[in-house]
Parts: C-alpha cells; sequence; structure tokens
C-alpha cells in the first residue's frame, strides 16, 4: 500500500513545522507524526515511514540552516524574552493552549504580567514569517493599546530588530523563523 499524493505532503508539511520549530524534541515529534499517520494513513507502518519523514526534515532543516547568519530572528526573540523575565513578565513558549500559560502566571509570586505563544504560532511563523504573541497583566487581562506593559514590549522588540505591530489582541512579529535544531 502507499499513501496519495496530498496526504504524503500533508505528513511532510507536519514533519516540516515541527522540526523547524526548534522546541519539539525527537520524541515529541516521533509521537505526533505517528499519531498523524496512524490517523491519515493508517495502511501505512508508522514505525517505518515516520523515521523516513523525521530524517527527510531534519536534512532539509540541516542544509538550509548553513546558509543562515550567526544571529537569526528565532536568537533575537530568544534575547527579548529574556529580558521580559528578567523584567517580572512570565515567559510561556510554545504551548498547547492558553490554560497552561495561565497557571504559569498564577504560579507566579508578583508578575508584571505574561508573554505567550502557542505550537500552532511557531508552525504558522516556520510557514508565513510571523509570529502571535499574546500579552496580558497580571490578572490575566489583554493588554491594550498605549498601556506601559504593551508599549515596553513592542519597544523592546523593535529595539532587537524585530518589527512588530498590536492588532486585534495580539503582537504581530515579522520574522524568518530560522532556529537551529539538534535532535
Amino acid at each position: 500500500m502507499h499513501v496519495d499524493e496530498r496526504t504524503a505532503r500533508e505528513l511532510r508539511g507536519l514533519a516540516r513545522v515541527l522540526v523547524r520549530s526548534g522546541y519539539a524534541d525527537h520524541a515529541a515529534i516521533t509521537a505526533a507524526l505517528t499519531e498523524a499517520v496512524q490517523e491519515d494513513a493508517p495502511s501505512m507502518d508508522a514505525a517505518a515511514l515516520v523515521p523516513l519523514l523525521l530524517g527527510e526534515a531534519v536534512m532539509d532543516l540541516n542544509q538550509e540552516a548553513a546558509g543562515w547568519p550567526a544571529i537569526t530572528d528565532p536568537d533575537r526573540l530568544d534575547d527579548v524574552l529574556g529580558e521580559l523575565a528578567a523584567q517580572g513578565v512570565v515567559v510561556v513558549r510554545y504551548t498547547t493552549d492558553h490554560h497552561v500559560a495561565r497557571r504559569a502566571l498564577e504560579a507566579a509570586d508578583d508578575p508584571r504580567g505574561l508573554v505567550f505563544f502557542t505550537d500552532t504560532d511557531v508552525w504558522h511563523a516556520v510557514d508565513f514569517g510571523m509570529l502571535e504573541l499574546k500579552l496580558w497583566h497580571a490578572d490575566t487581562a489583554n493588554v491594550a493599546p498605549g498601556e506601559p506593559l504593551l508599549e515596553d514590549v513592542l519597544a523592546l522588540l523593535h529595539q532587537h530588530d524585530l518589527p512588530a505591530v498590536f492588532d486585534e489582541g495580539r503582537i504581530e512579529v515579522t520574522l524568518n523563523w530560522q532556529r537551529r535544531v539538534t535532535l
């Protein structure tokens, strides 16, 4: 048996974004791809197909990464997030949903606020060059235009050469998702 071209393309695309995210480890990527193969291509042997999908995605990334600048946009984003954490903002990266981020905020001592992004936000950034950051006050309220917390975050992003705008309750950061990965 073999898989139709559309399903094959979708599975390769999933492997691509999971690997390029730079946040998922080998086990998590393998589990997600195995689940996708079992759901979308049940006639295929997931144990044989998943390592091929993963290997292809890693090879493509490594080949492309050879031409990347020494400091990439995700490196600059990490610097911004580190500075925000040092300022008392809770930072949650690559979470499955806002409930996990809310729990991290609630567990923090005297937080200034919360900035987070989800796994699907990163996958969107991999493919489309825009990462959505959510920014909340310590009481979980969304920030609003003109508020100091929002202005500080936008200024910090701009200082690190990451173009960003606040739109419809989220910060849209324009970046090339070039995250170096070791799997």
